[in-house]
Formats: structure tokens, C-alpha cells, sequence
């Protein structure tokens, strides 16, 4: 699975995640992120083009090499500072509170361990400091949840860990942040993959 994950995955999410219909949601999970903003699953940089002015400095945390050189042009071309500072999400090499903002984007389906993630995330923000989530998830209908528990086993195979049946909404809850405006609905397209939940949420305390 080594060549495959390196070499065939990070094409496959390049290509599923940046479908332009993702691309107003993208807008939207980003739109208020502000000062230093650390990203997980940074991949291919498909959010760069959605980071507003009012953010200052991107800690991109990426494991894929070829995800790295597919990002190169858009990194070379944007107009906020982005540092590529790690491997995992789940072991961010930064300091507690050091962050404004955190940015996650269908990345919280794959990553082994995402409550060891959201509580890296929530160490290195600042109280008061903003998550911003995009991901698809387990869906409310039972029916179309039936399906996604039934595709999981495959779906994880062949999409380096991907599940559809993770609640992402619960999560960050889970992981001590005060949620805000959060939106589930389905999108374009089979909705066992398609059920989005995206939204922000905020570690408790006030910036000093």
C-alpha cells in the first residue's frame, strides 16, 4: 500500500476535493480566518485561494510528498505566507496557544486517531482562538446511513483510511470546543459520500 498511498491517493483526493462544487463551501469554512492559521491535512492546497486578507501566516501540516508538489503553484502564488512545519495532525510541532486559527477540510474522515487530532488542534489555539471544519460524514437519514456503514470497509481500502461514518460535529464537541454556526446538508452527488457538516467552533477563554 506504500506506492499506492504516495503515489496514486493524493491524486484521487486532489481530484474528489476539488470538485468546483465544493468550492462555496470552501469559501465559506474559511472566510473568517484570522491572524496565524494552522491547517491539517493541508494536501494539494486547495484552500489557498479561499484565505482571506485577515489572515497573516498558514502552518500547513501535510504528510504526502506528491500532495506537497502539487501544492507548489498555488503556495507560490498566494499572498499569505505558507510554511509547511509538519507530518501529522496529530502531533503538531507547535507550541500551545500560538494559533488564531485552525483550518480542517475533509481530513478528520482519514486521519487514524481524529480526537488526538481536534485535541492538538485545541492545544495550539489560543483561547478564544477558531476552528474551522469542512467534512463529510455519517448522514441523519438511516437509510443512507446503512449504506455508508456498509461501504465503509471498502471505502477505507482504496481511500488510504476514509471513513463516511464518523460524525465530525460530535467531535469537535467531543474535543472541548463551543460550537457556532455549524450547516449539515447534503451536497451534489451520491449521498452516502455527500453529507456535509461545516461550520466554526471556539476554544473557551478570551484572546490576551
Amino acid at each position: 500500500m506504500g506506492w499506492y498511498r504516495e503515489h496514486v491517493v493524493p491524486r484521487l483526493v486532489d481530484c474528489a476535493c476539488g470538485n468546483p462544487g465544493l468550492e462555496k463551501f470552501r469559501r465559506e469554512v474559511a472566510r473568517d480566518l484570522t491572524g496565524t492559521v494552522v491547517e491539517i491535512g493541508f494536501g494539494s492546497g486547495k484552500n489557498i485561494p479561499f484565505y482571506p486578507e485577515t489572515a497573516s501566516l498558514v502552518y500547513a501540516v501535510e504528510p504526502s510528498a506528491l500532495a506537497g508538489r502539487l501544492a507548489a503553484k498555488r503556495i507560490e502564488e498566494s499572498t499569505i505566507p505558507i510554511r509547511h512545519i509538519g507530518l501529522d495532525g496529530q502531533a503538531i510541532p507547535l507550541e500551545p496557544g500560538v494559533c488564531d486559527s485552525a483550518l480542517v477540510t475533509f481530513t478528520l474522515c482519514t486521519v487514524p486517531d481524529p480526537d488526538q487530532a481536534l485535541s492538538e488542534l485545541f492545544r495550539v489555539l489560543r483561547p478564544g482562538g477558531t476552528i474551522h471544519f469542512l467534512e463529510h460524514g455519517i448522514a441523519p437519514d438511516p437509510s443512507v446511513a446503512k449504506w455508508q456503514h456498509r461501504i465503509d470497509p471498502i471505502e477505507r481500502r482504496i481511500a488510504d483510511g476514509c471513513e463516511l461514518t464518523r460524525d465530525p460535529k460530535t467531535m469537535v464537541a467531543a474535543a472541548g470546543f463551543t460550537l457556532g454556526s455549524i450547516t449539515q446538508r447534503y451536497g451534489k452527488g451520491p449521498k452516502p459520500w455527500s453529507y456535509f457538516t461545516y461550520g466554526t467552533a471556539t476554544k473557551p477563554g478570551e484572546f490576551a
